[in-house]
Formats: structure tokens, C-alpha cells, sequence
């Protein structure tokens, strides 16, 4: 399908399926919706992550929760199997494709040609990726920066202008493909379960896994196995889809200015936030059923894993929509408590980084060790004390108008000297 042609005529032309309202609004300044969901969304990720530090006791193949908890400890990551775990991510990729929009939104507005805006938009996704190797490097296996700028880049270059059904189909395709995928791994589990092909143990790799870099005491090792972690994982991020399908469908409800002007849209933000949670819990209580070992063995804890990173991408939508609908319930009503979520999400880069200067040196072997006698439940209080403390530091920078070091640093290198838009407003 051929992009578009700019039409001298109409200064937005050139923008496909675009809502005027929303372009106007990325280039007057910041909405809060965005910002909101942004800020809450880092305190799951603090939640998701923080399991994947604890090196105390043997985990299964597709989650990083210990095995052998009873009591609170078991009900707590039952429970964050079924609303953090594989929805935090999805609902990071859906902010970061509506990001995207804006960011193209606004060049656009301001008149930037469409090849400057996209080549200032892959530069930045360039440098997502040289972010995220370094954070890899350094304290972060698990890193995702690195693998939305890849997805970033292609999406940038194959699809930023296409119409709203080319992004459509495109969606479907990769939900087919999901579909296909779990479909698989639900009828290899299956199969397997009734030993036609031997011991279960074999296929599933056994549940006798640790979070081996964490538990590794010298930190040159760490950092050489950290970065190859990273690479693998990084891959699969991409391959999976689960990533790319949010940021696609970030981008079309970017378009539509779902986020930015919640109150005009809020049937519609009510409809997928009911309907996406819903069916983003029932694939975690998939995944829940699996880990108690009421689906199958659980050494096949791959048999959900198909349904239930797709369902993870429709509850991870389904949150930015209830986000939404708060930031509308707000309205102009903006208390400390707003100006401290949001004053994370303005600064969503340099704290998903800040928790891992946290994590790291609290958590690994060569730090302090934490990871090793943490529990659940003590692991995810830690996690909410260090989403605490980027809202501190998120609000002292607000206080001065300064923007995170992390984002300050991506934008001078993403702009540098180039005449583009001006940036959209901390305060």
C-alpha cells in the first residue's frame, strides 16, 4: 500500500487516519491519561520483575516464582500470576507504540517533512536499543528497552503511515498467529501428559531452575551472562509478537486520541477495560492453574503459555483503559497523589532504569543477596519501596521543571542539532 502524499492545502494531510484534535494536543503539551497510566504502570513492572531476583529456591520453566510457598506467600504470586505477570509488559508496549503517535503527531503538526520525523524517530529507536544493551550489560537481564527499539524501528519504517486497516489486518495476523502458538503448546502438553513419548520431565526441562544470574557472586560473570540473557530474550520479545502486536494497536489508539481526551471516549475505554481485564485474568488464572499444579505436571508449564501472553496483550490494553478512565474522573482535580503518579510517567525511562540501580545491588549475589532469603511477600513489599522511591525522585525533579536524565539523554542524542518540533512540556 503506497503512503500518503503531503497536500500543501492541508498541513495534515500527510498524517494517515489522524485525529486533527489529538495532533493539535501533542503539540500544546502533555494529557494526563498518558502520564497516569505511565506512573502506575511502573509500579507493576517493579512488581513483575522483582521475582526474577530471588534465587532461594527452584522455579518452573516459564515464570521466575519459587516453587514449595504455602500460605500468604502462594496466594500472592497465584495472585500476581493472574494480574501482573505478562500484563505489566503488554500494557509498557501499548504506552509505548501511543507514544510513538504522539511523538510523529507532533512533528507533524509543527511541519517537520515525514522523512526527517521518521529518521529522527529511528534514531531514537537506535538508541533504545544501545540503552537497553547497556542496562543489560551492567544490572538488567531482563531488559525491554532494547526490544522496543527494534520493534520500534520496523514499526517506524513499515508502518507509521499506513491506513487504520493496513494496522488492523496487521493486528490479526499476529493474533492468529498467537492463537496458532498457544494452540500448539496447549496439544504438545496434552500429548505429553499422557506419557506417550516418555517421561514428561524430559520435554519440560524439569523444575530444579534457578535465576542463575542473580544468584552469580562475581559481577564480570554477571555482566557476561547478563548480555547474553539479554540477547536471547530480546529475540524472543520480538518473535513472540505479543510485543508488536501492543505497540501496533498503541499506535491506532494513539490515532484516535483514546488516552489523550479519555472523557470523549469513555464508553469505549469502559468497554475494553471491562473486557480486556477480563479476559487478561482468565489467561493468568490459566497460568495460576498450571503453576499449582491443578492443569498439569509442572514440568509442561508451557501449555498455557501461548493463551496466556495474548490474553496478557488484551489485559495489559484493557489497564490503560481503566487508566483512562481515572485520568477523566480526574479531570482537573489534580491532588499530590496525581502530580506523584504522573510525575513518574513523564520520567518512565529514567525510572524503569532507577529500579534497577535499586534491584541489582540489593538483590544479586554480587550484591547484598536479598534474592536468596526474600520471600514473595517480602519481595514485593521491597518492590513497592523502590517504585516509592522513583515517585521521590520523580517529584523532585518535576519540582525543578527538569526532565529525567535518561530522557534528557535520548533526546540529545535522538535531535541533536536538528530543527524539529519543540519537545512537549515536563510541567
Amino acid at each position: 500500500m503506497t503512503a500518503p502524499q503531503p497536500d500543501a492545502r492541508r498541513p495534515h494531510a500527510h498524517l494517515p487516519d489522524v485525529d486533527i484534535a489529538a495532533a493539535a494536543m501533542a503539540a500544546r503539551g502533555r494529557s494526563l491519561a498518558p502520564d497516569l497510566a505511565r506512573g502506575l504502570m511502573l509500579l507493576l513492572i517493579a512488581l513483575a520483575n522483582v521475582p526474577w531476583w530471588l534465587y532461594g529456591a527452584p522455579h518452573g520453566l516459564t515464570n521466575a516464582h519459587g516453587l514449595g510457598h504455602t500460605g500468604g506467600d502462594l496466594a500472592y504470586q497465584l495472585f500476581s500470576l493472574v494480574a501482573i505477570d505478562g500484563r505489566a509488559y503488554p500494557l509498557f508496549a501499548f504506552l509505548f507504540g501511543y507514544g510513538i503517535w504522539q511523538m510523529y503527531s507532533r512533528q507533524a503538526a509543527a511541519g517537520t517533512p515525514w522523512r526527517e520525523a521518521r529518521r529522527v524517530l529511528q534514531i531514537r529507536h537506535a538508541w533504545m536499543v544501545a540503552f537497553g544493551a547497556v542496562h543489560a550489560l551492567l544490572l538488567w537481564y531482563g531488559d525491554i528497552v532494547g526490544a522496543y527499539g527494534i520493534v520500534g524501528l520496523v514499526v517506524v519504517g513499515l508502518l507509521l503511515r499506513r491506513s487504520d486497516r493496513t494496522l488492523t489486518v496487521v493486528a490479526w495476523v499476529m493474533t492468529g498467529l498467537l492463537l496458532l502458538f498457544g494452540a500448539l503448546m496447549l496439544g504438545s502438553a496434552l500429548l505429553l501428559s499422557t506419557g506417550v513419548a516418555g517421561d514428561p520431565a524430559v520435554f519440560g526441562g524439569g523444575t530444579e531452575m534457578y535465576p542463575v544470574m542473580a544468584a552469580e557472586s562475581n559481577y564480570l560473570l554477571f555482566m557476561l551472562g547478563s548480555f547474553g540473557t539479554w540477547l536471547l530474550a530480546s529475540a524472543g520479545q520480538v518473535f513472540f509478537l505479543t510485543v508488536p502486536l501492543a505497540i501496533v494497536l498503541g499506535i491506532k489508539a494513539a490515532r484516535r486520541g483514546l488516552l489523550d481526551r479519555p472523557a470523549e471516549h469513555r464508553a469505549l475505554l469502559t468497554r475494553i477495560a471491562i473486557g480486556g481485564i477480563l479476559i487478561g485474568w482468565a489467561g493468568g488464572a490459566l497460568a495460576a492453574l498450571q503453576f499449582a499444579g491443578l492443569l498439569f505436571d509442572p514440568v509442561l508449564s508451557f501449555a498455557t503459555m501461548g493463551f496466556s501472553g495474548l490474553a496478557g496483550v488484551a489485559g495489559g490494553i484493557g489497564y490503560a483503559a481503566l487508566f483512562g478512565l481515572v485520568a477523566a474522573a480526574i479531570g482537573e482535580r489534580r491532588g499530590f497523589v496525581t502530580r506523584a503518579i504522573t510525575a513518574v510517567g513523564k520520567r518512565s525511562l529514567t525510572s524503569y532504569l532507577l529500579q534497577s540501580v535499586l534491584f541489582a545491588p540489593l538483590l544479586a549475589a554480587w550484591g547484598l543477596g536479598l534474592g536468596a532469603i526474600l520471600t514473595p511477600l517480602g519481595a514485593a513489599a521491597l518492590a513497592v519501596g523502590v517504585w516509592l522511591v522513583t515517585v521521590v525522585v520523580a517529584l523532585v525533579l518535576d519540582a525543578r521543571g527538569s526532565r529525567g536524565p535518561a530522557e534528557a539523554l535520548l533526546r540529545r542524542l535522538a535531535y541533536g542539532r536538528r530543527r524539529v518540533a519543540a519537545p512537549t512540556p515536563v510541567g
